[in-house]
């Protein structure tokens, strides 16, 4: 029987690109708020800084696929937050979403959890470089990071990894950035281009697979080489 991944948020952009590289290895859940999701992906909608959504998720995982083994915590919001003017309820949700979230959906899950699982959250190079118009967004990945590191340590003795992969720019099918944008970004990396979805979902599939059986409490920067 083959192992079973849950994507958060996977029915756009990165979090599309993660499931669909993992489908290669994983029966693969994801959920989505307000992307639907294609037909024939198995999909639960929710909103997971609800109430008890977290482990509504993980008990339909488990009821269709009987097991979860991986789960990428990619769902999340981007948001500007200014400290004069900004919204109280979008400054929750930013850091619900972002860094309590992974948290909560763990829990729910770690009952059904074995040695040889995996957890990897989706941080961003913002965590260690936050943009001054989104500083909360950057501060909630920051303590996604932290998270990480922490969980790790805790979950080790378990067998279970927790890591992070932190995209720099990224280009999304959905929203891409202007091209005088884009170019701008390009300038700033090494490699002379910005990223893919996929970029991103490589280095998720490694983090998951027991190729990486000995990496735990990683945040692995996929950024091109940004500002160096």
């Amino acid at each position: 029987m083959r192992k079973v991944a849950l994507v958060t948020g996977g029915t756009r952009g990165i979090g599309k690109a993660i499931a669909a590289l993992l489908a290669k290895d994983y029966e693969v859940a994801v959920t989505w708020k307000s992307t639907t999701p294609e037909r024939g992906v198995t999909a639960f909608e929710a909103d997971l800084t609800e109430e008890g959504a977290c482990k509504r998720v993980i008990d339909g995982v488990i009821e269709k696929f009987g097991r979860l083994d991986v789960i990428v915590n990619n769902a999340g919001i981007v948001a500007q937050t200014l400290i004069e003017g900004s919204d109280d309820a979008v400054q929750a949700d930013i850091m619900a979403v972002n860094a309590l979230v992974p948290g909560r959906l763990l829990a729910a899950a770690l009952p059904h959890l074995n040695a040889g699982a995996a957890v990897v959250s989706i941080s961003s190079t913002n965590a260690f470089s936050p943009p001054e118009t989104a500083v909360l967004y950057g501060a909630s990945k920051a303590a996604l990071n932290a998270w990480t590191v922490g969980t790790a340590k805790e979950l080790g003795p378990k067998g279970i990894r927790v890591n992070a992969v932190a995209p720099g720019a990224v280009n999304i099918p959905e929203a891409p950035r202007p091209a005088d944008v884009t170019k701008g970004y390009a300038k700033e990396v090494a490699l002379g281009r910005i990223g893919a979805p996929d970029d991103i979902a490589k280095v998720v599939r490694f983090l998951a697979s027991d190729d990486a059986g000995y990496i735990t409490g990683e945040v692995v920067t996929v950024s091109g080489g940004w500002r160096l």
